[in-house]
């Protein structure tokens, strides 16, 4: 929350104690027998934990441990580094000293000096204001950077002593101050002291944070370890600035010479769309804190603001730079994320403490409003594209659609806080508005939504995923939802690695195009989570576990926050601990996959799974409604559904709505032995089955009894790296009236074969445009694509053929 080291596999790093830079290129270097072996070329392993990360150099005959660790409260850093030597070994430590603010502030003049009592490099500037050291308590031969006529060295280094033979630990501590030298002092000896103890407490708060918040046993041991790791990634983003409080930036990436750390300060809507993931594991605490830090910066006019550097302080930020209130997209989010936080955790307080600052924003909403009461960009700010050949419009899609659902939620908060007149107009006003929006964007030709309306108000019918934002909060008709997730799911939007912001086949679009072509998890968190709600599991599924599988490459534990859109690849200048990429990792499980909502204030839980049809069992614990926790357990076998819930706390109403196919009979619900009513409500691609019971006992167990269970899936993974797209995209199912034929539209490279899983194929008689290797519950179905064009994406149909009718 106070220091980060940022760096890379070689073991060269930067060092930060916000808002200070320290130094740059860090790096090691071994003297043994007579040479001098850079480390960064005996680098062999890295292993990484929530609290820290260790680089194993190996020679030929010893080998370093280098631990960085940033303990989670304290204003600094240090460097455990493990010696094991077969002959005497040296560790030479070097670094250039970039001692200045973060963008867009800078300190001026600095200074850099030995001080041979503390075994440390002292860094100051000339108000004798900001300080840092960095040293060892074994550290000798300093060596200072110069600059003379005749040569220069920008480098600086310490030696740690000479290890003979043996085991030895050496030990480097960095630490700063924004309060003079005596308090930078103060810190650098109590890290120095307190390294074993301070390693301990760091690593305990992330267990603990993982154990306090909404845990899950998944089947897919990949979607587990990248849900756990995305947990600690998302909690990692709350930093607290000395100057202007504590809240979530937006991400991390070296800066190298500049002063900008990736995304290293405070932003509105990323930690609006981070919060809806801190909402869903129970951590209202981090989502509280966010939503008042960006609050504390809101306009007088109501806007609510892009971006807070962590050098706001030191410059006049809001009016002397451009980007404060950049975009209008973070005023209707803020409204809609205090909703879901106030829904979630029933935090009433917080809804009536911010009631006039959440009217003040809706007022300036209702500012930006066109003819048709929709939210403009243009004028106001940016929607999500910044630049580029997407704009000029006059409102997005997007911003258009949280300006609606920014109506509804708002009328819930006013409800909540017992305004039933405001809540009344509004409910009446977002009613209204529905209708008008979903007809205004539809383009019937494209048989799609488009991404936005231009100044002279005609639609740009440019398929962008970025519709799937208004999808998300449900504010989109059903039917036409379908047809544009069913376009968007196709290889030219949708990649192994995530969802293109437009169609590689657009005119505009260019794969390295930042707002143009490129690949963001965040957007293929929204899609994966509005193709769920509007019953579109299978490429849905791709898109979640895509993003869970960048969790465990690349930067380990963190979700990047750029790709190509061509190729799987990071882009060049792509932060590569993304905060709300994370994110889009939990949210999709959780409200995507899982369809958990809770509702603290009427103590009701809904459960509407889309799980995949392979999964036989799952379990959900430390669930929080209100005062409430709940655990649950779900098994599914042949002919057999059984949920067990627990629960501790007051009595609660439990929602159920398992998926299932269209063919599939329900025989029969019990809740404790005892029949349970239930109805079915049946979409086009699946049906639940709706059900809703009382948590009045510590354990309840729910049996559904089920005729003719069938399901497909598909699962992916990620290509090597620099590669293009090449798995297979699942455009739709469509069954016929009888439920006894099943078309699925398929997407894949010509000439290539693939492989569907089915859930009980007794039931198939027959098919077309593939085959199936039949087990004794489950199947392989295999698809051949027949020869085109090399390397393009065609369409086919695979036909299921069952017996009799439903």
């Amino acid at each position: 929350m106070r220091a980060g080291l940022f760096g890379n596999e070689s073991g060269e790093m930067e060092a930060w104690v916000y808002p200070l830079k320290i130094f740059r290129g860090f790096h090691l270097t071994f003297h043994v027998d007579g040479r001098a072996l850079p480390a960064e070329s005996l680098a062999r392993t890295l292993i990484v934990h929530p609290e820290s990360a260790t680089l194993i150099y190996a020679g030929d005959n010893f080998s370093v441990r280098e631990t960085f660790f940033v303990p989670v409260h304290e204003p600094g850093a240090m460097i455990l580094l493990d010696v094991e030597t077969e002959q005497p070994l040296e560790i030479e430590a070097g670094f250039v000293g970039d001692f200045q603010l973060e963008w867009p502030a800078a300190l001026g003049g600095t200074f850099l000096n030995w001080d041979e009592s503390q075994h440390a490099f002292v860094f100051g500037e000339e108000r004798k204001k900001f300080y840092a050291m960095a040293g060892s308590p074994s550290a000798s031969s300093a060596r200072l950077a110069y600059q003379t006529n005749y040569s220069s060295d920008n480098e600086n280094s310490l030696r740690l002593g000479v290890t003979s033979k043996g085991r030895a630990s050496k030990i480097i501590v960095l630490a700063a101050s924004t309060q003079g030298l005596a308090d930078a002092q103060a810190n650098y000896q109590r890290l120095a002291t307190s390294y074993p103890d301070l390693l301990r407490d760091s690593a305990q708060y992330y267990r603990d944070y993982l154990n306090r918040t909404l845990n899950l046993t998944l089947p897919d041991s990949q979607l587990q370890q990248a849900y756990d790791w995305s947990r600690i990634s998302t909690i990692q983003g709350l930093v607290t600035n000395p100057d202007l409080g504590t809240g979530l930036v937006a991400g991390y990436r070296t800066s190298g010479t500049s002063q900008r750390p990736g995304f290293a300060w405070f932003f509105g809507r990323d930690s609006f769309w981070t919060s809806f993931a801190l909402n869903s594991i129970g951590d209202f605490a981090t989502s509280r804190t966010a939503l008042e830090f960006i609050a504390k910066f809101q306009r007088d006019d109501g806007k609510i603001p892009h971006e807070i550097s962590q050098g706001a302080s030191f410059v006049d930020w809001f009016k002397d730079y451009p980007y404060g209130y950049a975009s209008a997209d973070a005023t209707p989010l803020y409204i809609i994320a205090t909703n879901d936080y106030v829904s979630r955790s029933g935090d009433l307080d917080f809804a009536r403490q911010k009631w006039d600052s959440l009217w003040k924003a809706y007022q300036f909403l209702r500012s930006t409003y066109d003819p048709q009461n929709f939210p403009q960009n243009f004028g106001f700010g940016h929607g999500w594209v910044e630049g580029g050949p997407l704009l000029p419009v006059k409102t997005e899609f997007y911003q258009s659609g949280l300006g609606l659902e920014a109506l509804r939620a708002l009328a819930n908060l006013a409800k909540l806080t017992g305004k039933d007149d405001v809540s009344k107009d509004l409910q009446a006003a977002f009613d209204r508005q529905k209708p008008a929006f979903n007809r205004a964007f539809w383009s019937p030709e494209k048989k799609a939504f488009a991404f936005a309306l231009d100044r002279q108000n005609r639609r740009v019918d440019e398929l962008s995923v970025l519709t799937t934002v208004p999808m998300w909060f449900g504010v989109t008709d059903e039917d036409k939802s379908e047809s544009t997730i069913q376009q968007l799911a196709d290889a030219d939007h949708q990649t192994d690695w995530g969802m293109r912001i437009i169609s590689n086949r657009s005119p505009s679009y260019n794969g390295s195009g930042y707002h143009f072509g490129s690949v963001w998890p965040l957007f293929t968190g929204w899609a994966a989570v509005g193709e769920y709600r509007y019953h579109q599991p299978l490429p849905a599924y791709t898109n979640l576990r895509s993003n869970a599988l960048l969790a465990l490459d690349g930067s380990l534990g963190h979700v990047t926050e750029v790709l190509s859109g061509d190729y799987y690849q990071p882009l060049s200048t792509s932060s590569p601990h993304q905060i709300w990429s994370a994110a889009m990792v939990v949210t999709p499980i959780l409200r995507g996959m899982l369809g958990l909502e809770t509702d603290a204030h009427s103590h009701a839980v809904t459960f509407a799974p889309h799980v995949p049809a392979e999964w036989r069992s799952f379990s959900v614990d430390n669930l929080r409604v209100g005062s409430t926790t709940i655990a649950f357990n779900y098994q599914r076998a042949p002919g057999l559904l059984t949920l067990e819930v627990k629960r501790s706390g007051s009595d609660c109403t439990f929602d159920f709505y398992p998926a299932f196919s269209p063919r599939t009979d329900v025989a029969s619900v019990e809740l404790n032995g005892r029949s349970l009513p239930f109805h079915v409500a049946a979409t086009a691609s699946d049906q639940h089955v709706a059900i809703r019971f009382p948590l009045t006992q510590t354990t309840s167990t729910l049996r559904i009894r089920l005729k003719n269970d069938f399901g497909v899936s598909v699962s992916n993974v990620l290509p090597a790296l620099g590669s293009a797209s090449q798995r297979l995209r699942v455009l739709s199912e469509t069954w016929n009236p009888a439920r006894t034929q099943l078309t699925l539209s398929l997407s894949g490279l010509a000439g290539k074969t693939y492989e569907l899983s089915i859930w009980n194929p007794s039931q198939i008689v027959s098919l077309e445009g593939g085959r199936l290797i039949k087990n004794v519950d489950q199947a392989t179905l295999v698809v051949s694509f027949p020869p085109a064009n090399p390397e393009s994406y065609v369409h086919q149909n695979v036909v299921l053929n069952f017996a009799g009718s439903k």
